[in-house]
């Protein structure tokens, strides 16, 4: 089972957090699994930016993106090449490092 190491966040995560991942499943499912409630207010369909992370280490180790995953991203705040939604990325066998980005942009939640 991979070592998923969740970096501290202010309100999802203040004191970080590192757990064994499930091989096979969501990145947002491992992380709701282990009590890190990442926003998704897609239901996790790859309909919004709000579960976006950035994988500091084992990125490489995730399936490639899609094209809609791609499209979905350029409009995620804090957008960078490591950037991923975490409900579209399947964990491996590999240790990941994720952050979990300040803000997220959630239309449903703003009222707009």
């Amino acid at each position: 089972m991979p070592e998923i190491v969740v970096l501290p966040h202010p309100e999802v995560c203040p004191d970080g957090k590192t757990f064994a991942g499930t091989p096979g499943k969501s990145l947002c499912d491992n992380l709701l699994d282990h009590g890190v409630e990442i926003e998704h207010a897609c239901e996790k369909s790859c309909a919004c930016t709000t579960c976006h992370v950035v994988v500091r280490e084992g990125f490489n180790s995730l399936p490639p993106s899609t094209e809609d995953e791609d499209d979905l991203l350029d409009r995620a705040w804090g957008l960078t090449p490591l950037s991923r939604l975490s409900c579209q990325a399947i964990v491996g066998d590999t240790k990941l490092v994720v952050e979990i980005p300040r803000y997220t942009i959630n239309y449903a939640k703003e009222g707009k």
